[in-house]
């Protein structure tokens, strides 16, 4: 797979906007089975200081794979080398993301590895108000389309 040209480069970058609805936690907690008193009990979160419920950490994961999954679109539809999610690392949440929020998911290319066929990327989340609310680094891998869909 050497011979093969990794598409992607450095700086290569994608942005997925979503404002968090109540809708989007409920859901996302039946999804998951995480029914924590901070995503789903308003009266609970009102009463501790926190104004309201907020979003499952996870949530903001798969706004991340929103963003990865932008970056691969770029990719041709028949390339021979097909995009492949090899994980997060270094996830964190910084601040909490209420309902109403607004995040800004930026992901970019950092690091491209041609030999292994990876990229690695940096994912940093950001609200209405420009806070970073939550960053990661996503590995991404091209692996050969027969090997996937032989």
């Amino acid at each position: 797979m050497s011979e093969q040209h990794f598409p992607l480069a450095v700086g290569d970058s994608a942005r997925f906007i979503k404002t968090v609805g109540e809708t989007d936690i409920t859901m996302f907690a039946g999804i998951s089975g995480d029914f924590a008193r901070n995503h789903i009990d308003e009266t609970y979160m009102a009463a501790n200081g926190r104004g309201g419920r907020i979003a499952h950490g996870a949530l903001l994961v798969g706004y991340m794979s929103t963003a990865s999954t932008k970056i691969c679109d770029k990719l041709p539809e028949d390339a021979p080398l097909v995009p492949v999610s090899l994980g997060y690392d270094k996830v964190r949440f910084l601040k909490p993301v209420a309902i109403g929020d607004t995040v800004t998911v930026d992901y970019c290319i950092e690091e491209v590895d041609t030999e292994k066929m990876r990229s690695r990327s940096q994912i940093n989340v950001t609200n209405q108000k420009g806070e970073l609310v939550a960053v990661a680094s996503h590995i991404l891998m091209l692996v050969a389309r027969e090997k996937l869909f032989g």
